[in-house]
């Protein structure tokens, strides 16, 4: 009964477009009021939530994509992913799908990659004559790649709440972030063929290797930050300031395009970005406890499992559950409240913590692009001026796309675990 209270409460906060993590903090606030339980657990258990050393990677993280976005790297993996693939039907949809792949390694989160390179392609695509839906459907599908490939705030919060390595989940997202990412481009470049969206000029060899020279350091970022945790140079906290101070002698040094002055402002947008993540890790974890006071994870299991023990229905299961959650609750929050609940259910069936941490990463960033509260189709409907519910008709067949990976991670073990059993 006092479950349902907790559940029902929390579910009409978020349609009332309460913020996902208030809505926790109040549903949990009614929970503690109804049980007769002190207030005082409410900083205990946040702080608890929040009293772990990875997670100080976090601010750096968010500090170093800012950084270096603000350093003028969006223009160069624009410039050079253009050049690239320029010449070919519908290019420019292309060079979208290929910029989020290459922002990927820098920003981590979906959003930014949305509203940055959504800021600069979807206008120019509108204005070459690709249509505004499918403009808006290309940036906002090609985002959810950002949190696959690394450095990924999600599996930063995966290792944390599974006690695994973040350098084998950093490399665990690399192959299915590719796969995604180069299946996007399929559907992408066949709509823009059927449509006869236009093509630009190819580009000569040497223009393509001087727009590379031009975002490598940039990309380079990526390859420091793996080659550190991975070698044992440095722990993903440690990482995450080399990737800060690498970001500011890039950015101000090498392309000369970070001003000073711009600095404290960067910082601070770092810092609300932060709390933020923080406030709702904090209140999720006070969410989760009560749920384990109620033993929810258990039934939830026990739900599971009654209905099959047999492996590929269990995680057909476990997909379509996470599927739905994604639609409405924000990833983090989503992370830190059922992975704890769904892990023992997969451990049950032989997946991998590492594969099941991919898969579950995977399934709640599609729900970043599907109605009600995915964000980037909503920023990426406000940038291009369009009808969400149009924006969201052009997604079919890239969802179809990311549906198929996600697969592909659930039932291939070697998708996420080959890149990590290298380095074992």
């Amino acid at each position: 009964m006092m479950a349902a209270v907790l559940f029902i409460s929390f579910i009409v906060l978020i349609f009332l477009g309460v913020p996902v993590a208030f809505s926790l903090g109040l549903s949990s606030l009614v929970y503690l009021f109804l049980a007769d339980i002190p207030l005082t657990i409410i900083p205990q258990k946040m702080f608890a939530g929040l009293n772990s050393f990875v997670l100080l990677c976090i601010p750096g993280f968010i500090l170093a994509g800012n950084l270096m976005n603000a350093g003028g790297i969006t223009d160069r993996i624009i410039k050079f992913a253009n050049n690239l693939f320029g010449h070919i039907r519908g290019g420019l949809g292309l060079a979208n799908v290929g910029s989020s792949m290459g922002f990927a390694g820098i920003s981590g989160t979906a959003l930014a990659d949305t509203a940055s390179i959504g800021a600069i392609l979807i206008p120019a695509m509108k204005k070459e004559g690709y249509g505004a839906g499918f403009s808006a459907a290309v940036t906002a599908s090609s985002s959810t790649v950002g949190p696959i490939i690394p450095p990924s705030l999600p599996m930063i919060i995966v290792g944390t709440l599974a006690s695994v390595s973040i350098g084998d989940l950093f490399l665990a997202g690399a192959l299915p972030g590719l796969m995604l990412g180069i299946g996007l481009m399929i559907p992408t470049y066949i709509i823009s063929v059927k449509r006869n969206y236009p093509k630009g000029e190819r580009k000569s060899l040497k223009v393509i290797f001087e727009s590379f020279m031009g975002s490598f350091w940039a990309l380079f970022m990526t390859i420091i930050i793996l080659w550190g945790i991975l070698g044992g140079y440095f722990t993903p906290t440690e990482a995450s300031i080399i990737a800060v101070i690498y970001a500011l002698v890039i950015g101000i040094f090498v392309y000369k395009e970070l001003p000073i002055k711009k600095i404290p402002g960067i910082m601070l947008s770092s810092m609300t970005t932060t709390a933020s993540i923080m406030l709702l890790v904090g209140f999720a974890n006070l969410f989760g406890w009560i749920m384990v006071s109620e033993q929810i994870p258990q039934l939830v299991a026990d739900a599971i499992l009654g209905i099959s023990e047999n492996p590929i229905v269990v995680i057909l299961l476990i997909n379509l559950l996470l599927l739905f959650v994604g639609t409405f609750m924000e990833t983090i929050a989503a992370l830190v409240i059922l992975f704890p609940v769904l892990m023992p259910v997969a451990a049950q069936v032989g997946m991998d913590p590492v594969q099941f941490g991919v898969m579950m990463v995977l399934n709640l960033v599609i729900g970043l692009v599907t109605p009600p509260v995915g964000v980037c189709l909503f920023v990426a409907s406000q940038i291009g001026k369009v009808p969400i519910g149009k924006a969201a008709r052009e997604l079919v067949p890239f969802i179809g796309v990311s549906l198929v990976v996600l697969m592909l991670v659930a039932f291939v073990p070697q998708v996420s675990l080959y890149l990590p059993s290298l380095f074992e």
